[in-house]
């Protein structure tokens, strides 16, 4: 905060007065905090995104303040994942930073099977999880390994084998 003093000299008859102006700064001097960085400072959900990839499938994900309810491609979490690994495998990132039912999940998933959009949905949330507070979450989540891409995916079939690797019989004569 900047202070501005102007004196001006007395006339005979008038007092001495002086006066003082403030200005407010636009930019946050060092050390004051701003909305935002209180809010990620005490532990206060923040909304954000992030996009994941396993095998063929993409998954956009935001994850925004609330009760902890799942909306992928406008179905619930039970619902598009029945089976329970899978719904597990997605909630992962939220038991290891212990943020249970603090944050909704909306998501757009597209192409690849089941297995590979549940892999592709969790890398989704540990990315929003991470943009939401970097400084708190980066961490657990790296040693967890839900920040790095599995890039295994299908092998094409080579001319000449009959798949990726098997070869045809080999006959001597």
């Amino acid at each position: 905060m900047a202070e501005t003093t102007v004196e001006q000299t007395p006339v005979e008859g008038e007092e001495t007065f002086a006066e003082v102006t403030t200005f407010e700064s636009e930019v946050p001097v060092e050390g004051e905090y701003t909305s935002e960085s209180m809010a990620s400072r005490f532990g206060d959900p923040q909304p954000a995104a992030g996009l994941g990839r396993r095998k063929n499938a993409i998954a956009r994900v935001r994850i925004i303040p609330g009760s902890g309810k799942w909306k992928i491609n406008g179905r619930t979490l039970e619902d598009y994942f029945p089976n329970k690994v899978h719904q597990q495998e997605v909630n992962e990132p939220f038991k290891v930073l212990e943020l249970d039912n603090r944050y909704d999940v909306v998501a757009r998933i597209a192409g690849g099977g089941v297995s590979g959009q549940a892999g592709a949905l969790r890398l989704g949330v540990a990315r929003a999880l991470n943009e939401a507070d970097v400084d708190n979450n980066r961490g657990p989540l790296k040693k967890a390994g839900f920040l790095s891409r599995d890039d295994r995916a299908v092998e094409r079939k080579k001319a000449g084998l009959k798949k990726a690797r098997k070869a045809p019989q080999y006959s001597k004569r």
